[in-house]
């Protein structure tokens, strides 16, 4: 909880912008000549991923406007309707837009995500029917979310999206590998920079390659397991990252996600990454959550009862 207390002491979160880099500005380099970017950054912010339909086909608000829609979120998030865990636990860069823009996606040119597949949209009306049909009876834990069981969090990806709190990014590089290690579930991924293949075998972070296009690490990373998910993507996903360095402070983040199966046309996220001097913690989710999953299967098996089950 350190974290985040230190954290929520900062009174005036810098808005976090997406700006070109200058032409006459060189980013720095590591001992070996290639561009350095070592260093925490984090990745909180207000943005929505999808454009909201009510700002219509604005892709970046007036001052006013933003004002105003910074407001009304921090009044929905602060509900109790809302609470989950306290609006404490909020990073205080998730108290504003990201440069005033209305979504991350930046490419359908609308903000949001490409059409699916007709054959995705039977699949996800299937799932959610068989939600509607088990309501919140858990047959084993094996039907919890992978958050709830401390295995997976979008917020630590691959890719990387903010989300409530531990938007964080550790990098670290050596002349073979480039090492991102998350905050969010300590999730790291090793990255091999050496021209190798990728492998066969299909893991829940897929398998990365990284290359250097100018200034710009690119990440590549397939073989995707069918366990995890973004956005109703599958184990097709195939998923490119690019870090770019556009300042000292700034770190822009870009993925194009492309899954056929799924959508009928690939789509692309921009997020700018703020270096910070907070330190990173521990997030000890497993700590306490075996009595959460036994309660909710208590709880799972008392409403078997009193429905016949």
């Amino acid at each position: 909880m350190a974290h985040r207390l230190a954290r929520c002491l900062v009174s005036l979160p810098v808005t976090v912008a997406l700006a070109a880099a200058p032409p006459s500005w060189n980013p720095p380099r590591t001992p070996w000549g290639d561009p350095d970017l070592q260093g925490n950054w984090t990745y909180g912010t207000m943005t929505p991923l999808e454009r909201p339909k009510e700002v219509g086909n604005q892709t970046v608000l007036s001052e006013a406007d933003a004002a105003a829609y910074e407001r009304r979120t921090i009044e929905r998030q602060n509900s109790n309707a809302f609470i989950t865990a306290g609006p404490d636990w909020w990073d205080p860069a998730n108290l504003r837009l990201a440069d005033r823009r209305t979504s991350l996606i930046v490419t359908p040119a609308d903000g949001r995500l490409p059409p699916m597949t007709a054959a995705a949209q039977k699949a996800t009306a299937a799932r959610a029917d068989e939600r509607r049909r088990r309501g919140n009876v858990a047959a084993g834990p094996e039907d919890f979310a992978l958050n709830e069981r401390c295995l997976n969090w979008i917020m630590a990806g691959p890719p990387m999206l903010p989300g409530v709190y531990n938007n964080n990014v550790r990098v670290l590089q050596t002349r073979a590998y480039v090492a991102l290690l998350n905050e969010m579930i300590h999730d790291a991924r090793i990255i091999p920079m050496d021209g190798r293949a990728h492998g066969t075998v299909r893991q829940w972070m897929g398998d990365s390659r990284g290359r250097w296009e100018g200034t710009t690490l690119v990440v590549d990373t397939i073989n995707f397991t069918d366990k995890t998910s973004v956005r109703g993507s599958d184990q097709h996903m195939q998923l490119t990252e690019r870090f770019t360095r556009t300042d000292a402070e700034t770190l822009e983040y870009r993925f194009t996600i492309e899954d056929p199966t799924v959508w009928t046309a690939p789509w692309t996220a921009a997020i700018p990454m703020h270096k910070t001097a907070l330190s990173m913690f521990e997030f000890a989710c497993h700590e306490g959550n075996a009595r959460s999953v036994e309660g909710m299967l208590r709880s799972s098996r008392l409403q078997d009862r009193e429905t016949g089950r």
